[in-house]
């Protein structure tokens, strides 16, 4: 016991002495608590920066251990780049510094995505416009085999920057679907930005090095087969923005939805105007495989002639629609979190069970 010791009092003054040693023996260990995290998050941002520059304490999330990602805290974890702050896992399952301790059963400090990046060199076969606007860029790469073999399940990414350079990576989400079809050749689609004319301007031959394929994609063996949640799913509801229809595409013509067969599918897919929809021309194709196409456009005054279809987001399209015999349904999203966040918020609502709403990050 470390409290202080309570001098001899009048008995109700020493009941009130003792709680105010008590309160104030508690509020040194709460301040140590603090500082000792602070201390972590300090030196969980040196390293982060040395990953991702301008990243800050503030951009690192704690979540549990058995999310999917990349956990620093490991059963060991090492010295951190505070030279001060060595962060180590004891034989008692707490990772313990400068005196601050927590469970790695529950609390896990992460930090980027996914494991460190094994490099390979790979070649732009091409980079071409994929939507009338030219806000997107279908950039199809080759790579090795080694790398297609790793590439299994719809929603996995790679990590993708110029030879050599120490610049932040690109993560992109692999946007053709798994399988042997394609050869060695993988495909992204890429929101033009001013930081990656690099890869969007990229000459047919260029080379890039690209990661080893990361991340679980989407769980859907797991979460939408089987009895896991009720029944099998039914239902199965896609929503993407942008680029994020990038992985959705994946899913879709992987053909691991399973979609026919007594499970329906229906995809909400957002942009600001018909000209910046990528892979238009694919949903006649999507839509005989069974997955109903929902455009929304969320400019309609931008459209010359107008918009007769769907306005508004893609949150707002699954309001109006409603989820269907939401126990039986499950969903896949890639998106702004606004979005994904709404979306999983209606669909909680409605009784949809949460692990059935699948992201793949």
């Amino acid at each position: 016991d470390n409290r202080p010791p309570v001098p001899c009092l009048h008995p109700v003054s020493q009941s009130a002495a003792s709680r105010l040693s008590l309160l104030y023996y508690q509020a040194v260990k709460m301040m140590r608590s603090l500082l000792a995290a602070a201390a972590v998050l300090l030196c969980a941002s040196e390293q982060a920066n040395a990953f991702v520059p301008g990243i800050s304490s503030a951009g690192l999330r704690v979540q549990s251990a058995a999310s999917a990602g990349s956990a620093v805290v490991q059963q060991k974890i090492g010295t951190a780049p505070c030279s001060s702050s060595p962060l180590v896992v004891g034989s008692d399952g707490l990772v313990r510094v400068s005196g601050a301790s927590f469970p790695t059963s529950k609390t896990a400090l992460f930090m980027g995505w996914g494991p460190d990046p094994e490099w390979s060199p790979a070649t732009i076969s091409s980079a071409d416009v994929a939507c009338p606007s030219g806000t997107c860029v279908s950039v199809t790469v080759t790579v090795s085999p080694d790398l297609v073999e790793e590439y299994k399940i719809p929603g996995q990414y790679v990590q993708v920057r110029q030879p050599g350079s120490e610049d932040s990576p690109l993560f992109l989400a692999i946007a053709s679907p798994p399988g042997p079809e394609a050869g060695n050749v993988i495909e992204f689609l890429i929101k033009r930005t001013d930081n990656n004319p690099w890869i969007t301007d990229a000459a047919a031959g260029s080379g890039v090095e690209v990661s080893q394929v990361m991340g679980g994609g989407f769980p859907m063996e797991e979460n939408l087969e089987g009895f896991k949640f009720d029944f099998p799913t039914q239902n199965v509801l896609l929503f993407a923005n942008g680029s994020g229809i990038a992985p959705i595409r994946s899913a879709i013509e992987s053909g691991q939805l399973g979609v026919g067969g007594g499970r329906t599918a229906r995809l909400y897919y957002g942009v600001a105007t018909p000209d910046d929809m990528p892979y238009a021309e694919r949903f006649a194709e999507w839509e005989a495989a069974g997955v109903e196409v929902v455009p929304v456009i969320s400019r309609p005054e931008k459209v010359a002639g107008g918009w007769s279809g769907r306005t508004g987001y893609v949150q707002n399209a699954l309001e109006e629609d409603g989820v269907p015999i939401p126990r039986n349904s499950g969903a896949l999203l890639c998106g702004v979190k606004g979005m994904c966040e709404a979306v999983k918020d209606i669909m909680a609502k409605a009784g949809t069970f949460e692990g059935r709403v699948l992201t793949n990050f």
